[in-house]
């Protein structure tokens, strides 16, 4: 659904590149004969190259699945847990309490939305504020 958000390089489909456009006719003809010797090149080499991947893959252990209900688990050894030097239930941390004395109180501007109230003057108003 969100394709169309993503750049194109990211995409799975057109991922072929367009036709190369050259200046003019003599680098489209060099472009052409670097291809042809590049193609020359690959069918020398390539047939040794193939023929090296062939024999490795030849060589190669055959893969072989076991497929066993063994427990492994149930035999390897007990690992210890790492020793922090604490025992006991951990104590959790106390709740933070206000201790300073420029607010009065917490008021209920609207629904639940909680707002500090710092002077008297403030809590009349919003006790007096109009519901809606």
């Amino acid at each position: 659904m969100s394709m169309h958000l993503h750049h194109p390089a990211l995409s799975l489909t057109g991922k072929r590149k367009g036709k190369v456009k050259f200046r003019n006719a003599a680098e489209a003809q060099r472009a052409r004969e670097l291809d042809a010797s590049w193609k020359e090149i690959l069918k020398t080499q390539g047939v040794a190259a193939e023929q090296k991947r062939r024999n490795r893959a030849m060589r190669a252990e055959p893969l072989q699945y076991n497929l066993t209900s063994d427990n492994d688990r149930a035999n390897t050894r007990h690992i210890p847990s790492l020793d922090t030097g604490h025992s006991g239930p951990v104590s959790s941390k106390e709740n933070p309490k206000y201790t300073g004395t420029k607010i009065l109180g917490i008021g209920t501007m609207h629904k639940s939305n909680a707002v500090p109230v710092f002077s008297s003057e403030e809590a009349h108003d919003i006790a007096t504020m109009r519901r809606s």
